[in-house]
């Protein structure tokens, strides 16, 4: 089987940051190369293949997924756990609220907050891409043994949590 041109094109690039004086470090960059590589590709075939068939991108999808799982949420907490900012979170509820999938409700104690909710339809959506999603999901890691799978997880987790702060 031939390697294909990212593959190649990785390679070479590696090797030339090899040579180069410090601060530079080929491992890191093959890395970090690599883990980009591979976002890039899943995060497009996903949005190719699942959700933009459906009138979604990715980032709804996610907001759905998690109102899916938590119930409804006040808008700030999306976008804590969602690693997007106030108005990404806006801006994508305004979507999915105009698609009728996502609504918003006052809080009974606090007539000011606001909660995002799922709709009937929002949760059909959700449920029906996230079968869609998961399949293509195994497809994608299939090359590893289930241990792999979770190897891989634990370790980007823990870059996750002890990523660099965040610049202001």
């Amino acid at each position: 089987m031939s390697r294909s041109p990212d593959a190649d094109y990785a390679a070479y690039a590696r090797t030339r940051v090899a040579d180069m004086p410090p601060p530079a470090d080929a491992d890191a960059f093959s890395l970090a190369y690599h883990l980009l590589q591979l976002a890039y590709l899943l995060v497009t075939d996903l949005e190719t293949r699942i959700h933009r068939p459906r009138g979604l991108t990715l980032p709804g999808f996610r907001l759905l997924f998690k109102l899916w799982l938590l119930g409804p949420t006040q808008p700030v907490r999306l976008a804590e756990i969602s690693a997007m900012s106030r108005s990404a979170v806006t801006n994508a509820v305004n979507t999915l609220a105009r698609g009728g999938l996502v609504e918003r409700r006052s809080l009974p104690e606090d007539g000011r907050a606001v909660v995002l909710a799922l709709t009937a339809a929002g949760e059909a959506a959700v449920r029906e891409a996230f079968g869609e999603q998961t399949r293509r999901e195994q497809e994608w890691f299939a090359a590893l043994a289930p241990a792999e799978r979770e190897h891989l997880t634990l370790l980007l987790a823990r870059v996750l949590e002890n990523r660099p702060a965040a610049v202001t």
